[in-house]
C-alpha cells in the first residue's frame, strides 16, 4: 500500500492544473505528509494557490519561486525532498514553434537539470509526466517531451549507487484543463457556431483526478525506467460539440499546424516493448546489456500482464471504448462545470 505520510513531496509546475489537484488529493489522503514542496516561476499563481492552499492551515506546504532552468535553485528546493513529480513544461503548440529554442530550455535541458539535481540531493522517486504528443511527433513540442521522455528514462542508467528510480506517465487530454476544447467550446457556445478543426477528430479522456490517480499508482508499482499508458474512454469532436452546443452551427475551420486527427499514445514501433496490465500499458525500457526477451521478461515478473501482439498501436481512432453524448454531458457536469447540465436542460 502506499503511503506517503511523513514524507516530503516536490512538485514542479505545481501551480498548474494537475499540481493543484495533486495538492488537494495528497492533503486529503495523506495528511502527516511532511512537506509538499510547490516549485513554479509564477509569484502570482504561487498567491491565489496559497488562498486556496494556505501554510497556516495546511503546514506541510511550501511555495519556492523558481524555474526548472535554473539547476542552483532546483539543488536548494530539492534539499531533504523524497519524491519528485515533475509536471513543468512549457504546453502550448504555436508558442513552442515560435520559440523553439525557450521551448527546448524548459522541456529538455530543465528536464535534465532535474534528473542530476534529484541524484545529487539523494531523492527517492521521480515521476514525469508526458503527453500523448511524445509518441510519433510532429510538433516541436512533442519532440521536447518525447526528449524528456527518453532523459527521464535513461537517468535509471545513470543513478549509480544512489537509490532512486525514474519513471514517466503518459496521457492525452485532460478534461476541463486550461486551454482544452471543451472549455473553449462553453466559452464559443454563445456566439451561435462551434469551429471544428476537422469532422473525424477524435481525443482520449481522462480528467484531472485520473490523471492524479496514475501517479499515484506509478508511485506504487514503478519498478524504474518504465512509461506508464492508462486505458482509456475516446471521443469524436463533432459528439463534444453537439454535447455542449447542441443548438449551434458547426463550421470546418481545418486542422492547425501541428495537431493530428488521431492521439496515439503507444506507436507500432513501440509494440515490441509494451505489456498490457488490467487498466494500464506499460512500456518497458531498453536495455544496453541485456537481451530483449530478459528485458521484458523481468519487468512481466514484476508486474505481471502479458505481452500486446506485434503491430499494437494505442490510438483515439482505434478505441474500443467510446463515450457517447449523454456520458459526455455527465462527465462535464462533474469534472468542468456543475451548472452545465441544468443550463443546458434551461435552454
Amino acid at each position: 500500500m502506499l503511503d506517503l505520510n511523513h514524507k516530503s513531496i516536490f512538485i514542479t509546475g505545481g501551480t498548474g492544473s494537475f499540481g493543484k489537484k495533486f495538492v488537494e488529493t495528497i492533503l486529503k489522503k495523506y495528511p502527516q505528509v511532511k512537506r509538499l514542496i510547490i516549485f513554479s516561476r509564477d509569484e502570482l499563481k504561487q498567491f491565489e494557490m496559497a488562498q486556496i492552499f494556505p501554510q497556516k492551515k495546511y503546514p506541510a506546504i511550501r511555495y519556492f519561486i523558481g524555474d526548472i532552468r535554473d539547476k542552483e535553485r532546483l539543488m536548494r528546493a530539492l534539499h531533504g525532498v523524497d519524491i519528485v513529480i515533475h509536471a513543468a513544461a512549457l504546453k502550448q503548440v504555436p508558442t513552442a514553434e515560435y520559440n523553439p529554442f525557450e521551448c527546448i530550455k524548459t522541456n529538455v535541458l530543465g528536464a535534465q537539470n532535474l534528473i542530476e539535481a534529484s541524484i545529487d540531493s539523494s531523492v527517492k522517486q521521480v515521476i514525469a509526466l508526458s503527453t500523448d504528443k511524445a509518441a510519433a511527433p510532429i510538433n516541436l513540442y512533442g519532440a521536447t517531451k518525447l526528449c524528456s521522455d527518453k532523459l527521464f528514462v535513461a537517468a535509471n542508467n545513470m543513478a549509480g549507487n544512489n537509490n532512486i528510480t525514474f519513471s514517466v506517465v503518459r496521457y492525452g487530454n485532460v478534461m476541463g484543463s486550461r486551454g482544452s476544447v471543451i472549455p473553449f467550446f462553453m466559452n464559443k457556445k454563445n456566439e451561435g457556431k462551434l469551429p471544428i478543426t476537422h469532422e473525424e477528430m477524435t481525443r482520449f479522456n481522462i480528467s484531472l483526478e485520473e490523471g492524479v490517480d496514475l501517479v499515484l499508482f506509478a508511485l506504487k508499482n514503478t519498478k524504474g525506467g518504465e512509461i506508464f499508458v492508462p486505458k482509456l474512454p475516446s471521443y469524436r469532436i463533432l459528439d463534444v460539440a453537439e454535447a455542449i452546443a447542441p443548438k449551434c452551427k458547426k463550421e470546418i475551420v481545418g486542422v492547425r499546424p501541428g495537431e493530428k486527427i488521431h492521439e496515439e499514445m503507444i506507436t507500432e514501433s513501440d509494440s515490441m516493448n509494451t505489456i498490457e496490465l488490467e487498466n494500464h500499458f506499460i512500456i518497458v525500457p531498453n536495455a544496453p546489456f541485456v537481451s530483449h526477451e530478459e528485458q521484458i521478461n523481468k519487468y512481466l515478473d514484476y508486474h505481471g500482464g502479458k505481452c500486446v501482439q506485434s503491430g499494437f498501436s494505442y490510438s483515439s481512432g482505434k478505441n474500443t471504448d467510446w463515450l457517447n453524448i449523454k456520458q459526455l454531458r455527465e462527465l462535464i457536469t462533474m469534472h468542468v462545470d456543475s451548472n452545465f447540465e441544468a443550463s443546458e436542460t434551461t435552454n
